[in-house]
């Protein structure tokens, strides 16, 4: 029998051989001082280019977040104008995030004609300030009709104007909110930088308590982005990949992570090229990527910025998602930035570094003796309560079709939020639990190696534990259960709200005490003894994959939202929209918007994967198992012919057989519960997405990837696992 279809298998070498990194030649040499923020219109900038008063101005809404002159728009717009003129730059557009969770833009031209058959470029204060992009195909979540198309832009001064570059030319970003006619929030900005409003104006009123003179306290972000990078060449062989930015079939590899040599192993060649190129473009946007290394999985890599300022961080974010993803096309390569792209291997996350600090101060930094850091442990006190109120919101936040196959997997920690806090706080808490009073801390001391020409290390107080979701590491808390492909703008905005009001309360708290004729001293004491008993549930340092975490978390009534439709209700929870309004970060109508919207996300997302399943199942897999099952029964006939019994043939051909009489019968029910939607209500379509179409995908898969096990590698229609991890 005559095969038409080409090895499989040679797809892999040319793959490598295609690479354009083998094309590239050797890199030119960057001064990396240089290049760093010269595509951002950056403070240096504008100083050099503002009249000093337009300067001291914009100075004091960056920096303070005072309002801004209207007067100062002209004067800062001619200087931007020029500025990205002279960088090449034709366009425009103000750039900004709506619920969609990616970036959306706008490009105008500068450039105005004149009516003599001329053009002059041009820039306008009120061009800055504000822009008008159609909003009516933008989620909404029922904030606006859908024939109501305005919405407006407005210039965010405290996040600088930045150029994007490309082989065709530049234009010019200007970060911005994004709202309805109405004045509703239809993007993840705006709620970030009301929340930073809310955090500052109750963190200023407990260190007036305190005596420690602030202008401001602002939230850092720090966040670490995980992802995949595969051969572009698989991905356009794999619909999944391309429609549902995941695989849905895939037996397991005959090697995948088992030998923990990925991890933080030399990085490839064609990687480190791409990971180099990548900094690079980042480094010119002003984004401070430090650490770059292999993940635990083949394939999987790490990228991580230092912390920034909360806003800031969040742009930065996303611009990091998006140059990973344009710059690896260039290599050949596809960055995957789905949660859990490969079964049976590490996912990918974003693990959330979060503090609060004045000008100088980390507000979560617990010196040499936390136990005499009574400011510390206020802070820190606050947080800890704000998590253990608010465990369901901060689930919520991280609640996602995708982020489902990840949590409570090795990768990942469990969907029960808990704090870790290591030894030493634990130790303090503990003590002031139980005394009223904390009168030591725990020492680290020194870490010998056992070798006199290797230094004595000095050892933390506590370990790391891999396993919280919520974990303090050393001046920050780090929140773990975040997806590599969410923003992370509203779990940033959960954790300013929530923290503020704890704040608030306490504050409220100790000036309660304080007017009862008690000190601040006597008056801080007591309320941390108060608040150590009553968050002490939320503090858990063992393993949180332990099936005796799970039961010993249920006593004290911590929350298991075991899936995204579990956690996403907990959006519309009245105390959760009372939180919200009281701090004017989110009104209910905006809370309701994101929960609407959240849950039509995942109902689409499955639905997706549901369709596409059923069409790969159908239209490759099936047939290529026929294919094989014909040639065998061929094989099987002419053996019969001369006299030949080949048991084997018989055997291999009645296991296929009988995967194939299953995939079908599998097939038909996925195909079924696919047309079947599960209502006319968003809420009914999702569940039906939870209830039916993922198990049912979950059956089909079952066969699929056993057939895979059986069909001959050059009749099998997509790479295999084995292809996309290990080709580099």
């Amino acid at each position: 029998m005559t095969r038409t279809t080409p090895p499989r298998r040679f797809d892999s070498l040319a793959a490598v051989k295609a690479s354009p990194a083998r094309a590239n030649g050797a890199k030119q040499r960057v001064d990396l001082e240089e290049a760093f923020g010269s595509n951002v219109f950056s403070l240096a900038t504008m100083q050099a280019r503002l009249p000093k008063p337009v300067y001291k101005a914009l100075l004091q809404t960056i920096e303070q977040h005072t309002s801004l002159d209207p007067s100062v728009a002209d004067a800062v717009a001619v200087a931007m104008k020029d500025w990205a003129l002279e960088r090449g730059a034709t366009h425009f557009t103000h750039w900004f995030q709506p619920l969609t969770g990616a970036t959306a833009e706008k490009h105008d031209s500068f450039l105005s004609p004149t009516g003599d058959g001329r053009a002059i470029a041009e820039f306008s204060g009120a061009a800055l300030v504000q822009g008008e992009p159609d909003a009516s195909s933008f989620p909404s979540g029922g904030l606006r009709a859908t024939f109501e198309a305005r919405g407006y832009t407005a210039w965010d001064p405290t996040s600088p104007a930045f150029l994007m570059e490309s082989p065709g030319g530049a234009y010019l970003c200007i970060p911005t909110a994004f709202a309805s006619w109405t004045g509703d929030a239809l993007d993840k900005k705006t709620p970030l930088l009301r929340s930073i409003q809310a955090l500052n104006v109750q963190a200023l009123r407990a260190l007036e308590l305190f005596g420690t003179p602030a202008r401001r306290v602002r939230s850092t972000v720090g966040p670490e982005q995980e992802f995949f990078l595969i051969d572009e060449e698989f991905a356009y062989r794999r619909p999944d990949l391309l429609t549902a930015k995941r695989t849905l079939f895939g037996a397991k590899p005959p090697r995948g992570q088992e030998m923990d040599d990925h991890y933080f192993g030399a990085i490839p060649e064609r990687i480190l090229d791409c990971m180099n190129d990548v900094e690079l473009e980042l480094y010119r946007l002003g984004v401070p990527v430090t650490t770059r290394h292999n993940e635990v999985a083949p394939g999987q890599y790490e990228m991580a910025p230092i912390y920034e300022d909360a806003n800031i961080a969040a742009d930065h974010q996303q611009l990091m998602m998006s140059t990973l993803q344009r710059v690896a096309r260039r290599y050949g390569l596809l960055c995957l930035l789905h949660e859990k792209p490969f079964a049976g291997v590490n996912g990918s996350g974003k693990h959330l570094n979060w503090a609060c600090g004045t000008e100088g101060q980390n507000l979560l930094d617990p010196g040499d003796n936390p136990h005499d850091n009574m400011q510390f442990l206020f802070f820190c006190s606050a947080v800890l309560r704000a998590v253990y109120r608010h465990q369901d919101l901060l689930r919520a936040s991280i609640a996602h079709a995708g982020n489902d196959h990840r949590l409570g997997a090795n990768e990942a920690p469990p969907s029960i939020i808990s704090v870790f806090l290591g030894d030493q706080l634990t130790d303090v808490f503990e003590q002031i639990e139980h005394a009223g009073e904390a009168l030591s801390s725990k020492d680290g001391g020194l870490l010998g190696l056992g070798v006199d020409a290797l230094p004595n290390l000095p050892r933390h107080a506590g370990d790391r534990n891999r396993t919280s979701p919520f974990a303090f590491t050393g001046n920050k808390f780090e929140f773990r259960a975040l997806g590599s492909s969410q923003s992370v703008s509203f779990p940033a905005t959960v954790l300013n709200t929530i923290v503020a009001e704890a704040i608030d309360e306490m504050v409220g708290d100790l000036e309660s005490r304080m007017g009862g004729g008690a000190d601040l001293g006597a008056a801080l004491q007591g309320l941390l003894a108060d608040e150590a008993k009553d968050f002490k549930p939320i503090i858990f340092n063992g393993d949180g994959y332990s099936a005796e975490w799970v039961e010993e978390a249920e006593r004290p009534g911590l929350l298991n939202l075991r899936s995204t439709m579990d956690a996403l209700p907990s959006l519309v929870d009245s105390k959760n929209i009372e939180l919200f309004e009281k701090y004017e970060v989110l009104s209910h109508r905006e809370l309701e918007s994101r929960y609407e919207i959240k849950v039509e996300q995942y109902f689409m997302t499955i639905n997706i994967e549901g369709e596409t399943a059923g069409d790969m199942a159908r239209t490759m897999v099936l047939p290529a198992a026929v294919r094989y099952l014909s040639e065998l029964l061929q094989c099987a006939d002419r053996a019969d012919e001369v006299g030949i019994k080949v048991k084997g043939i018989e055997t291999t051909a009645a296991a296929v057989a009988d995967a194939i009489n299953r995939l079908v019968e599998k097939l038909a029910v996925l195909d079924a519960q696919n047309a079947e939607l599960g209502g006319e209500e968003v809420e009914s379509k999702a569940e039906h997405m939870r209830a039916n179409i993922i198990p049912a995908m979950a059956e089909v898969r079952e066969v699929v990837d056993e057939l895979e096990d059986l069909v001959p590698d050059d009749l099998w229609p997509v790479p295999t696992y084995r292809d996309m991890l290990f080709v580099k």
